[in-house]
C-alpha cells in the first residue's frame, strides 16, 4: 500500500479508538455504576471529565509535536491514552474512574490534533484531499458503532472489555506510527504559552463543568456558581492576554 492511503489509515486508527471510546460507555454507565457502587448520574462526572481534558490539553498539542516530533508525539498519546483505558478497566470507585478517563483524555488531546498534523506534513497537497477522506470515514464509525458495541459487551460479557479492546488496537497503531511516519518536527518552534494555556484551561475547565453539573445537586450551587465564575474571569483574561502575545495557545484571530 502506497504512502498517500497507509499514512491516513494510521491516524485513523487511531482517532477510530478515540471517537469509539467516547460513545462506547454510554450504554454501559449502569453497569458500570453498579459495579463500582454509585449511581449512573454521577457517573455522568467520567464522560465530563474526559471532555475537559480534551479541551485543556488541545491547545498543548500543535508545540509539543513541533518540539518533540509528530512521530513521537502521536506515539506517546496513544500509549497514554491505552494507559488510561487500562485504568479504566481496573477502577473499583468513582474517584480512580475519572482520573483514568481524564488521563484517556490527555491521550486524546495529542492524537487528534497531530495526527492531522502528521498528515499536512507528510502528503502531498494533491492528494491531500483524499487521505482526509480515508482519515474521516474510520474516525466517523468509531461513535455509531461505539453505544451498540457497548450494549453488546456489557450485556455478554463484563463492562471491563469496552476499555481493554483498545489496547490491541492501541499497539498496532504505536507499531505502524513507528514504521511508517517519518520523524517530523519543526527546526525553530516558538516559544510555548504556558501562562495562556493555564488560564484557557481554567477557564474552559470552569465553564464547562460547572454547567455541566448545574441543576444535577451534586455540589452547592455556590460552588457551581463560583466555577463557572472563576472560569469567566479567566477566560477574559485570557482573550486579554491573547492580544498582547505573538503566539497565543489559542489564537481567537484564525476565526476572522
Amino acid at each position: 500500500m502506497n504512502k498517500q492511503r497507509l499514512i491516513p489509515l494510521i491516524v485513523a486508527t487511531a482517532l477510530f479508538m478515540e471517537n469509539m471510546d467516547s460513545t462506547v460507555i454510554a450504554t454501559s454507565l449502569p453497569a458500570i455504576a453498579a459495579d463500582i457502587g454509585t449511581s449512573p448520574l454521577t457517573l455522568k462526572l467520567a464522560i465530563t471529565s474526559y471532555l475537559l481534558s480534551l479541551a485543556v490539553f488541545i491547545p498543548a498539542s500543535g508545540w509539543t509535536a513541533d518540539r518533540f516530533g509528530a512521530r513521537m508525539v502521536f506515539s506517546i498519546a496513544i500509549a497514554v491514552f491505552m494507559v488510561g483505558s487500562v485504568g479504566c478497566a481496573l477502577s473499583s470507585s468513582v474517584t480512580h474512574f475519572v482520573i483514568a478517563r481524564i488521563l484517556q483524555g490527555v491521550g486524546g488531546a495529542m492524537m487528534t490534533p497531530v495526527g492531522r498534523l502528521v498528515l499536512l506534513r507528510s502528503i502531498d497537497k494533491s492528494a491531500l484531499v483524499s487521505a482526509m477522506a480515508w482519515v474521516t470515514v474510520p474516525a466517523l464509525v468509531g461513535p455509531v458503532i461505539g453505544p451498540p458495541l457497548g450494549g453488546f459487551i456489557t450485556t455478554y460479557f463484563s463492562w471491563h472489555w469496552i476499555f481493554l479492546i483498545n489496547i490491541p488496537i492501541g499497539l498496532l497503531g504505536i507499531f505502524m506510527a513507528l514504521r511508517y511516519i517519518d520523524p517530523i518536527r519543526s527546526e525553530h518552534p516558538e516559544r510555548f504559552d504556558l501562562y495562556g494555556l493555564v488560564l484557557a484551561g481554567i477557564g474552559l475547565g470552569g465553564i464547562a463543568f460547572g454547567l455541566s453539573i448545574a441543576g444535577l445537586n451534586l455540589l452547592p450551587w455556590t460552588v457551581v456558581a463560583a466555577l463557572v465564575g472563576v472560569g469567566s474571569i479567566s477566560m477574559t483574561l485570557y482573550l486579554i492576554h491573547a492580544r498582547r502575545t505573538g503566539s497565543p495557545v489559542l489564537d481567537f484571530a484564525l476565526l476572522r
